[in-house]
């Protein structure tokens, strides 16, 4: 392993700040997810409760979460590919991130369909019936 040096002086091999880089990216998705959660809630709450404005707040409230939510899960999938690569390029891993991916993306299609109302590769049939 190719050995870095940090400032303190202290040696780190590069699979170990690829694994500290990959922990800051899981990290990061968490932050974007818990801030878009709190926001979609305060969004909600001024509108529907303090405001009483006019409008679907609920459904707003939904499209937020699941962005947020679909925001995350992409950013988990990459924090998981940079370990997988780049650290852990073992049969079991590869085969962990590609269970890994599957779920994520039926998840990502779930909230799709449930925000669209239809699959993703409908849309185009649609349009094109139009």
């Amino acid at each position: 392993m190719l050995p870095l040096t940090v400032a303190a002086g202290a040696a780190r091999t590069v699979p170990e700040w690829i694994h500290g880089a990959a922990i800051i990216v899981e990290v990061l998705a968490v932050v974007v997810i818990v801030v878009a959660i709190a926001a979609a809630l305060a969004r909600y709450l001024v509108r529907g409760v303090f405001q009483r404005t006019a409008g679907d707040h609920y459904h707003d409230l939904k499209v937020s979460l699941a962005k947020a939510l679909l925001l995350g899960l992409e950013i988990l999938v990459a924090a998981d590919i940079i370990v997988t690569v780049a650290v852990e390029a073992t049969l079991e891993s590869v085969l962990i991130l590609g269970l890994l991916v599957v779920i994520r993306t039926f998840l990502s299609w779930s909230l799709l369909v449930e925000l669209e109302g239809h699959w993703p590769w409908q849309r185009t049939r649609d349009h094109a019936a139009q």
